[in-house]
């Protein structure tokens, strides 16, 4: 008897090496799954100017990151879509990023459509080939729950993320040799495993909105499984045994048993740093 249902999760014809730059953009989930990679000894860059939430935000992000002629070309990037609601400015009708806790009244709330938010995630993946033609772009939706809006409100946001991302995806297959400038594009369905596969409010938090630590951490063993190369796996079961030693909290530090520890320890990250040149630890 099988009581849950596993969401298929395709296999890309690409991996993420033990040294491959990563780049995550987008909501809060993206600096949660970023993290974690930054945690692993990733070179990993997580959302440089904030956390962003709609398409057009994140688009602002890849331009002021690569418009400023930013040296980190990124091999991954991780672009996480949390919403299609976005705040303009009535003084300047410009779409803020972040409303910086002004005055409700001087901002309208509008809905991008599902065409606004497709031809912003265009943009930015053209921004990106610019800096690295051969870059991959893992699109996701952010499985947090918006009750502002209302949960249907909340889903038909979402719905106009995923139309959007299918609409850049299958244009894209479609797109002939010449002009196949997006072929790159993945979609990783972080939503779909949230909302399907952990169909059940233990995997959320306390306020019943945001995925909980072990959710997270469920989408970090799906990703790690089907985005990693073998070698990116080796590189996280050899740095695993140094991180927990490293973080290790001896109740008698000066104890010789634990000082023979210690030199162990920096003995094997030595190692692994000879090994792994890229690491920043």
């Amino acid at each position: 008897m099988k009581f849950r249902t596993e969401v298929t999760i395709e296999q890309p014809e690409w991996r993420i090496s033990p040294d491959s730059r990563l780049l995550f953009v987008g909501s809060c989930f993206a600096t949660n799954i970023g993290q974690r990679f930054v945690d692993n000894q990733f070179q990993t860059v997580v959302n440089p100017f904030g956390v962003m939430y709609n398409p057009i935000s994140i688009l602002h992000t890849l331009r002021r990151l690569y418009d400023g002629s930013s040296a980190f070309s990124p091999d991954f990037v991780f672009l996480t879509l949390g919403t299609n609601h976005v705040y303009r400015l009535r003084e300047t009708g410009e779409i803020v990023d972040n409303c910086e806790k002004r005055p409700h009244r001087l901002f309208q709330e509008e809905q991008l459509t599902i065409a606004q938010c497709a031809d912003a995630l265009r943009e930015g993946a053209a921004l990106l080939r610019q800096v690295n033609p051969d870059v991959r772009i893992i699109l996701t939706v952010s499985p947090i729950r918006y009750a502002k809006y209302g949960f249907h409100g909340s889903q038909l946001s979402k719905a106009t993320l995923l139309l959007a991302i299918d609409e850049l995806i299958t244009r894209s297959m479609s797109a002939d040799a010449s002009t196949r400038s997006l072929s790159s594009l993945y979609y990783f369905p972080a939503y779909e495993i949230v909302n399907d596969e952990l169909r059940d409010y233990r995997f959320y938090g306390a306020d019943m909105l945001h995925p909980s630590d072990q959710a997270v951490e469920y989408i970090w063993q799906q990703m790690t499984a089907h985005l990693l190369s073998d070698e990116a796996r080796q590189f996280l079961a050899e740095w695993q045994p140094i991180r927990q030693a490293l973080h290790h909290q001896p109740f008698l530090p000066d104890s010789e048993e634990y000082l023979r520890f210690r030199k162990q320890t920096e003995e094997r990250l030595a190692a692994f740093r000879k090994k792994y040149p890229h690491i920043s630890i």
